[in-house]
């Protein structure tokens, strides 16, 4: 039985592996990837969907501004690879993710995505109409969830990026650690033509 459990560093090239087979190399432009870029998910909002050690899905959160609305989040991308959709796992992810993100206590959710299927989970375009995302989507795919009631009602503006970005490394640092080390010298004139 595949069990949802928070996403790992582990996970991630399964995850990239994965989000590469079920939308191809042009999900990096969209615009949701836009809101995400260089983003660490929502805290305790990233879920990998398991069977056995094999990562069959995944669903991200993520945190955004909604225009005059304030702190929302954005889902996705949600995917489940392709041998085992239609069997009930995405709307699993979901039904978690949303869960989860109720629980800790967030207002709103935001996604573009197909219409017949989100609607089930209450996403409607209705909440978003006076909203607009930072980049070219499809506006009866762009869809919002109140999770507390009103949280969505009357906003206005552009959707963009909020939360923690996602740490680097610090190569001055990395550079400076590097050089304090001694330099071994060799006597032996292998290593000596190597260098």
């Amino acid at each position: 039985m595949p069990r949802s459990l928070p996403e790992t560093p582990a996970h991630r090239p399964a995850r990239e592996a994965l989000l590469d087979r079920c939308f191809g190399p042009a999900r990096h432009r969209k615009t949701c990837e836009l809101l995400r870029r260089d983003r660490n998910p929502a805290s305790g909002l990233a879920f990998s969907l398991l069977e056995g050690e094999s990562l069959i899905g995944t669903l991200r959160l993520w945190h955004v501004t909604a225009g005059s609305a304030g702190p929302a989040l954005l889902l996705g991308p949600v995917a489940v690879t392709p041998e085992r959709q239609s069997q009930g796992l995405g709307a699993l992810l979901m039904r978690h993710g949303l869960a989860e993100a109720e629980r800790l206590g967030h207002g709103a959710i935001l996604l573009v995505g197909d219409a017949p299927y989100y609607t089930r989970f209450g996403f409607s375009r209705s909440l978003t109409e006076g909203l607009a995302m930072p980049g070219p989507v499809e506006l009866e795919r762009f869809l919002g969830l109140e999770l507390l009631s009103g949280s969505l009602t009357g906003a206005r503006g552009i959707v963009s990026a909020s939360g923690p970005v996602e740490s680097q490394p610090d190569v001055a640092a990395i550079a400076a650690l590097h050089s304090s080390f001694p330099m071994e010298r060799h006597s032996n004139p292998t290593h000596a033509s190597a260098r």
